[in-house]
This record gives C-alpha cells, sequence and structure tokens, in this order.
C-alpha cells in the first residue's frame, strides 16, 4: 500500500517521534523513507549580505545532519533511504515533494520548532501541509 513514505525532518527533537512510526509504517509496507529538511528561505531573504551567505551556509549544514539522521535511523532498521535539502517555503517543498516524487503518505509531527520560531515562520507548516497535501499525512504528538 505503501511505497514511499516521506518523514519532513526540522532537525528537532519532535522529529523522532514521527520517525519511529514512519519506520514501523516502511517495515510493515516494505517502504523507501525519504528525508526532507527545507532551507527556508525567507529566513534566509531576511539577512543580507555577508551575514546572508553564513545564514544559508548554516542552515545547509544544519539540513544535511537532519536528513542524514533519518537515513542512518532508516539503515539502521533496514530500510532504504533518500534524502534531499530543497530551498523555499517549508510547507510548499513538502507538498512539491511529495507530488514530485511519488510519496504515498507524509509522516510528521505538528511540535518541531519552539513556539516563537513558529510564530516567526507564520504558523504551523504541519497544519499547511495537511491542508495542502494530495496524499494522507500522519501527525504524530
Amino acid at each position: 500500500m505503501y511505497d514511499d513514505i516521506l518523514v519532513p525532518t526540522d532537525g528537532s527533537d519532535a522529529v523522532d517521534r514521527a520517525l519511529d512510526h514512519a519506520i514501523r509504517l516502511a517495515t510493515d509496507h516494505g517502504a523507501t523513507l525519504h528525508a526532507l529538511y527545507v532551507v527556508d528561505q525567507r529566513i534566509a531573504a531576511a539577512n543580507s549580505g555577508d551575514l546572508h551567505d553564513d545564514v544559508v551556509e548554516d542552515l545547509e549544514s544544519q539540513g544535511e545532519a537532519a536528513v542524514d539522521a533519518v537515513a542512518e535511523a532508516a539503515a539502521e532498521a533496514g530500510l532504504d533511504a533518500e534524502t534531499h535539502v530543497a530551498y523555499g517555503t517549508p510547507d510548499t517543498e513538502i507538498v512539491d515533494y511529495a507530488d514530485e516524487a511519488g510519496i504515498d503518505v507524509i509522516v510528521m509531527s505538528p511540535e518541531g520548532k519552539p513556539p516563537r520560531e513558529r510564530i516567526q515562520s507564520l504558523g504551523s507548516v504541519s497544519d499547511r501541509v495537511a491542508d495542502d497535501a494530495s496524499v494522507p499525512v500522519f501527525l504524530i504528538k
């Protein structure tokens, strides 16, 4: 039923709960896990000059570490994984990736970044993904 499962990650501890669920689901279905981190271009755009480059570089490093952690957990469970770092608005990139990669289900946590960062990014990414995705979205608390 599920061949490809997307786990969006922001590198927070909340992703671990969603990842545990996604691994169980992928194991049951023999599915591939896809890890996606989105470098939020709104944050990068808010900084200028050399600071912009430093911010983007830091976000890219965080993203690589976050998707690598998902891939390592998948490998430990004997699952195949694909990793991807995208650039844009997180909810839009998650939905677009799901459509383009033929994702069957998205598994994510509604509790990622601290409340202050969620406010700065204009609300809950998971709510917008659940509203806009063309595939089921499992929100794991």
